[in-house]
């Protein structure tokens, strides 16, 4: 397992990703009772962008970069009040992770489960977690955390799940996270990354998860490339079931502006139902 998401943090599928996260949380925040945070894939939690492993790529300047003196939506508020105060002197060099994301953005009742399998970037998650005793680390298989943690004491629940896909049958264990949730807990929110490369293991992905069982699920894309670009990171996509409402119309708002802030050759975006209610 050598795969570490520093060399990849704040690029666009970590704005995508993290914008929405942050949008979810809001919008089981409504309601005053608690709700646990799950995070299968978990990474360090933290990153330096000026650090040896960001610098090397510096792929956060055509993600967070953009985003970070530009005229912004409301709606990306949190997401941005976030990584501002991790930089109170204007200069962006620290970027939070979904962990830490989480952290800031859940409530004194809300509780927080984060897995990373790889040995130091799990240490370095224990470190930067310290201190809050809403937050448990584990340092598992993150394929597991369906049966080893739902259902969860809370009743609710959001569930990041965001492997490293190194692996070629990574879509498929996705789809078998998500039928192991929905059967353990089935009013979770599960939230499901993926990379946009080849199209045609896509079109099984997306096949495979029509027929989850999940009682809904809404599919969101977003494009930085043309799509029949092989073998290069075209755009990221996220399926949630049981989003929460007004979610959809919060992604339709901000899709657009994302696809036109963070194209590189060729933006685009698509958001619709892979599985209606």
């Amino acid at each position: 397992m050598n795969y570490r998401h520093a060399f990849h943090a704040g690029n666009h599928a970590d704005v995508f990703k993290h914008l929405t996260l942050s949008r979810l949380i809001a919008l089981l925040s409504r309601k005053d009772t608690p709700f646990a945070y799950l995070d299968s894939h978990a990474g360090v939690g933290l990153y330096d962008l000026k650090g040896d492993q960001a610098s090397r790529t510096d792929e956060f300047r055509e993600g967070i970069g953009r985003l970070w003196q530009a005229e912004t939506p409301a709606l990306a508020g949190d997401y941005l009040r976030v990584v501002r105060e991790l930089n109170p002197d204007g200069q962006l060099r620290y970027y939070p992770g979904s962990p830490e994301l989480a952290r800031q953005l859940t409530r004194e009742q809300d509780r927080l489960h984060l897995n990373e399998k790889h040995p130091e970037d799990g240490r370095l998650l224990k470190d930067n977690m310290q201190g809050d005793r809403r937050v448990a680390v584990h340092l598992g298989e993150g394929w597991h955390i369906p049966r080893a943690l739902l259902p969860v004491a809370e009743k609710r629940g959001l569930l990041l799940i965001d492997p490293p896909f190194e692996q070629g049958d990574e879509l498929q264990r996705c789809v078998q996270a998500l039928q192991e949730t929905i059967g353990r807990m089935r009013q979770t929110v599960a939230v499901i990354w993926y990379p946009i490369k080849e199209l045609r293991q896509l079109r099984q992905f997306y096949s495979g998860l029509e027929q989850s069982g999940a009682p809904k699920l809404l599919r969101a894309e977003l494009y930085v490339h043309a799509t029949d670009e092989a073998q290069r990171l075209n755009g990221s996509g996220l399926v949630i079931a049981n989003p929460p409402w007004g979610l959809e119309d919060e992604l339709r708002q901000l899709l657009p502006w994302l696809a036109e802030t963070l194209a590189q050759s060729q933006g685009g975006w698509r958001l619709d139902w892979l599985i209606e209610e």
